[in-house]
């Protein structure tokens, strides 16, 4: 059987009536960044937050820190989204379950949530870690000088380790935007849905998803370049 190629494809009409294919894409793509960058603001707070309490000397914070890490990391994220989108509605009193079912872009706010609260978890780690790394005399001498807990922590210590762990938080910001591509199962129209549908329209399936990979790809890039160049910027003399 021959495949018939139309890479002219992007150019006509789209059956849904928001102009050409390749007007569905950058619809599409739209969804995904916005879905990818707002997780990404949760993903940052609160997996700062819960990896500076997994390094707190007190047992309390740590044994939440975790238990919110264990409990986020463990379950599939196709779970986890399927969790937020159906369970939950049904699990809180039917007034508030009601509202969510009709709240419109239901299943844009799920995944800003379900994948904001996932990626917190990896962040936490790498943030845990960034902390850990340190010299312990940093945090002795933070003490000496007089510094509360908070204050070591906001001058002392996660000026250092936000930079130390830039390389590696990169990669989760590109996991995150990656990981947007899951929306499409509570039926975000992002990059991959959009593709999904070009194909089921035009039955042409290797330019819809040849794309989307391109499109995944410079994104990607382009987030890698700008990382680098914020590395390079807020380098601690010495360390590179």
């Amino acid at each position: 059987m021959n495949y018939n190629w139309n890479w002219g494809i992007f150019f006509e009409p789209s059956p849904e009536g928001v102009g050409t294919y390749a007007d569905m894409l950058l619809s599409g793509l739209g969804w995904t960044l916005a879905t990818a960058l707002c997780s990404w603001i949760i993903a940052f707070s609160l997996g700062s937050l819960i990896g500076v309490m997994r390094t707190m000397p007190s047992p309390v914070a740590q044994a939440v820190g975790t238990s919110y890490v264990e409990l986020f990391r463990n379950i599939p994220l196709l779970v986890q989204m399927f969790l937020w989108f159906y369970v939950l509605p049904e699990m809180v009193p039917e007034v508030i379950g009601t509202w969510l079912k009709q709240l419109p872009n239901a299943s844009f706010y799920t995944a800003v949530i379900c994948l904001g609260f996932f990626t917190a978890s990896r962040v936490a780690e790498q943030v845990r870690a960034g902390i850990q790394s340190l010299p312990r005399g940093q945090r002795a001498a933070a003490i000496a000088l007089g510094l509360n807990t908070w204050q070591t922590y906001r001058y002392v210590l996660l000026p250092i380790a936000y930079r130390v762990i830039l390389p590696p938080m990169t990669s989760e910001f590109l996991n995150n935007l990656k990981n947007t591509s899951v929306a499409l199962t509570i039926g975000l129209l992002e990059l991959t849905a959009r593709a999904r549908s070009m194909q089921e329209f035009s039955s042409q399936v290797f330019e819809s998803f040849t794309a989307a990979t391109i499109i995944y790809l410079l994104i990607s890039l382009t987030v890698v370049m700008l990382a680098g160049a914020l590395e390079r910027r807020v380098a601690v003399p010495g360390s590179r």
